[in-house]
């Protein structure tokens, strides 16, 4: 897959691609969708979306609400088959377009696009005075067809990433991945942590979780795929997301301990899909009893990835 920052200085080759567009966040069922039916014979499959999230740069002091970062966005858009993926900047230029200056700027100008699909409720443009009825007399305009995927629901319930986070926060994370159609990951850089865990028997690959929507925090039961460096593979594991009540912390981040597994994972790039609530973070009388549940943890989650 080819990645692209701006819609500027493409070659023949990056153009004229077949598109979905929209911000993706968790690249679920409904998003999915919308991406299936932008793929057209002969032409490549594209992803138009934009970094930061068009939420972020008008909010930035908002609570965080991001399902993925752009690195997560990039390997699940990968693992669909996108040949193109133009991640563009959402910044004071893309933000001030009209909705009619987007699609002749960049759009047809910058991208070349031969489709677009979008899902029924895009809007676009400045003022988000854009929307599908918007984007289809532009295609008759300027000579590309467009598709508007309809919404996609689970259970009776619209399949959004709202509903996504809402399963997440309460501790569900089968029923988030039942709606994204895969686990929900944290991927990101192992940093450097106090390397208490190693000191008690179970050192953890410690990741930041900065700008993400923070689901219920606890332990779970978690796979683990290492993306960079000589241990690259998938293992099972259980994960701590939390603040570290015993030791007074109060960072968020996300502690995971590889099941059978030795070696240096320091600057390397891990991705923990969370398959299930294990418990909720306690304070316990001493360093003892940690270690215990820690165990029973790591028993229970061995016996639930055993079957999954």
């Amino acid at each position: 897959m080819q990645r692209h920052f701006h819609w500027t200085g493409l070659t023949d080759a990056d153009r004229g691609a077949s598109v979905a567009m929209g911000n993706f966040d968790g690249v679920h069922l409904g998003h999915q969708a919308v991406i299936g039916q932008a793929r057209r014979p002969g032409a490549s499959l594209g992803i138009v979306t934009f970094e930061p999230h068009p939420r972020q740069y008008f909010a930035p002091t908002a609570p965080a609400f991001r399902l993925m970062n752009a690195e997560a966005r990039t390997h699940r858009l990968e693992k669909l088959g996108v040949d193109q993926l133009y991640e563009l900047p959402f910044d004071e230029v893309l933000s001030g377009m009209t909705a009619e200056e987007f699609v002749s700027d960049v759009l047809v100008a910058g991208l070349g696009v031969s489709h677009v699909t979008v899902g029924a409720d895009f809007c676009f443009g400045k003022g988000r005075k854009g929307n599908i009825d918007t984007l289809r007399r532009a295609g008759q305009e300027h000579g590309f067809s467009v598709t508007i995927a309809e919404l996609v629901a689970f259970e009776g319930v619209e399949v959004s990433s709202t509903a996504i986070r809402t399963a997440l926060a309460e501790g569900r994370p089968r029923d988030a991945a039942a709606m994204l159609g895969h686990w929900h990951r944290i991927e990101g850089e192992v940093l450097h942590g106090d390397k208490r865990g190693r000191d008690l028997g179970f050192p953890t690959a410690n990741m930041g979780v900065a700008g993400l929507h923070l689901p219920k925090l606890g332990v779970y039961a978690v796979k683990i795929d290492i993306l960079t460096g000589p241990h690259q593979g998938t293992y099972d594991g259980a994960a701590s997301l939390g603040v570290r009540p015993m030791f007074g912390e109060n960072t968020p981040n996300l502690e995971s301990f590889l099941f059978d597994f030795e070696g240096d994972l320091y600057g390397e790039h891990l991705s923990v899909a969370l398959v299930d609530y294990l418990r909720p973070e306690m304070k316990f009388d001493g360093l003892d009893a940690l270690v215990t549940q820690m165990q029973a943890d790591c028993d229970r989650a061995r016996e639930i990835l055993a079957t999954t």
